[in-house]
Protein backbone atom coordinates (compact mmCIF):
# COMPACT_ATOMS: atom_id res chain seq x y z
CA UNK A 1 0.00 0.00 0.00
CA UNK A 2 1.00 3.82 -0.92
CA UNK A 3 0.32 7.19 -0.19
CA UNK A 4 1.55 10.54 -0.78
CA UNK A 5 1.54 12.46 2.55
CA UNK A 6 1.85 16.14 1.86
CA UNK A 7 3.47 18.60 4.44
CA UNK A 8 3.61 21.93 5.65
CA UNK A 9 6.67 22.88 7.52
CA UNK A 10 7.11 26.02 9.52
CA UNK A 11 9.26 28.58 7.03
CA UNK A 12 12.52 27.85 6.04
CA UNK A 13 12.37 24.27 6.98
CA UNK A 14 11.56 22.26 4.59
CA UNK A 15 15.08 21.19 3.16
CA UNK A 16 15.58 20.02 6.82
CA UNK A 17 12.31 18.32 7.17
CA UNK A 18 12.78 16.18 3.95
CA UNK A 19 16.62 15.08 4.87
CA UNK A 20 15.29 14.17 8.08
CA UNK A 21 12.42 12.50 6.82
CA UNK A 22 14.46 10.46 3.99
CA UNK A 23 17.28 9.27 6.79
CA UNK A 24 14.65 8.40 9.25
CA UNK A 25 11.46 7.34 8.20
CA UNK A 26 11.39 3.51 7.12
CA UNK A 27 9.19 2.86 3.90
CA UNK A 28 9.97 6.27 2.13
CA UNK A 29 10.41 5.72 -1.33
CA UNK A 30 10.61 9.33 -2.28
CA UNK A 31 10.39 12.58 -0.55
CA UNK A 32 10.59 16.31 -2.18
CA UNK A 33 10.72 19.48 -1.18
CA UNK A 34 8.38 21.91 -3.11
CA UNK A 35 6.42 24.93 -4.32
CA UNK A 36 3.18 25.89 -3.85
CA UNK A 37 0.74 24.69 -1.38
CA UNK A 38 2.18 22.54 0.44
CA UNK A 39 6.45 22.66 0.97
CA UNK A 40 7.52 19.01 1.26
CA UNK A 41 5.58 15.87 -0.58
CA UNK A 42 6.48 12.37 0.87
CA UNK A 43 5.46 8.99 -1.23
CA UNK A 44 5.75 5.84 1.31
CA UNK A 45 4.98 2.13 1.15
CA UNK A 46 3.91 0.39 3.94
CA UNK A 47 2.60 -3.08 4.18
CA UNK A 48 -1.10 -2.20 5.70
CA UNK A 49 -3.63 1.07 6.11
CA UNK A 50 -2.26 0.84 9.99
CA UNK A 51 1.02 1.20 9.20
CA UNK A 52 1.08 4.45 7.33
CA UNK A 53 -1.64 5.76 9.84
CA UNK A 54 1.59 4.90 12.46
CA UNK A 55 3.99 6.51 9.87
CA UNK A 56 2.69 9.98 9.33
CA UNK A 57 0.90 10.46 13.14
CA UNK A 58 3.85 8.63 15.31
CA UNK A 59 6.97 9.59 13.40
CA UNK A 60 6.66 12.13 10.56
CA UNK A 61 3.77 14.41 12.62
CA UNK A 62 5.93 14.34 15.90
CA UNK A 63 8.86 16.39 13.81
CA UNK A 64 8.67 19.98 15.84
CA UNK A 65 9.34 21.95 12.42
CA UNK A 66 5.90 20.07 10.31
CA UNK A 67 2.87 22.74 10.92
CA UNK A 68 0.14 20.12 8.82
CA UNK A 69 0.07 17.39 6.46
CA UNK A 70 -2.45 15.55 4.64
CA UNK A 71 -2.38 11.94 3.23
CA UNK A 72 -3.79 10.73 0.17
CA UNK A 73 -3.97 6.71 -0.52
CA UNK A 74 -3.12 5.54 -3.28
CA UNK A 75 -5.92 3.33 -4.85
CA UNK A 76 -4.56 1.96 -7.59
CA UNK A 77 -0.23 0.85 -8.36
CA UNK A 78 0.24 0.36 -12.01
Amino acid sequence: MRAYIFIRTRPGTSEEVVRRIRSKVKGVIQADSIYGRFDAVVLVEAPDLESINELVYKVIGRDPDIVHTETSIVLSET
